[in-house]
């Protein structure tokens, strides 16, 4: 993993069952659960995940970058003009904060470095 770089990207999907069967059987993508409201997928050539959500999809993606020190990028962000949409939190991997750039869209930073 490279600092700054693109490392996965998050869509999200009503029926997560049927989004898996739909790229499967489209892509041969391999799936991962993480509870019930979480699926990651690999064999795409790139990794990324779908949560489940009733909301009507808007951005359609949700690209994560990584970096190694969250607190560090954060404060990079903000300062060239990023807000911070949801502050770092935990999750199975790791941790990640959500921020949007100057024209309005949302991306995220997540380490592997447990808090």
């Amino acid at each position: 993993m490279k600092n700054n770089h693109i490392n996965y990207v998050e869509f999200q999907a009503s029926d997560l069952a049927a989004i898996k069967q739909f790229y499967q059987a489209s892509f041969n993508w391999k799936f991962t659960d993480y509870g019930p409201g979480y699926v990651a997928f690999s064999e795409s050539g790139l990794e990324g995940g779908f949560f489940q959500s009733d909301a009507t999809v808007q951005n359609g993606a949700l690209v994560i970058l990584y970096h190694e020190d969250l607190v560090q990028i954060q404060h990079r962000i903000m300062e060239a003009g990023g807000q911070i949409s949801k502050e770092i939190f935990s999750f199975p991997g790791g941790r990640r904060f959500h921020f949007m750039d100057p024209a309005g869209n949302e991306l995220a930073v997540w380490s592997a470095t447990p808090l």
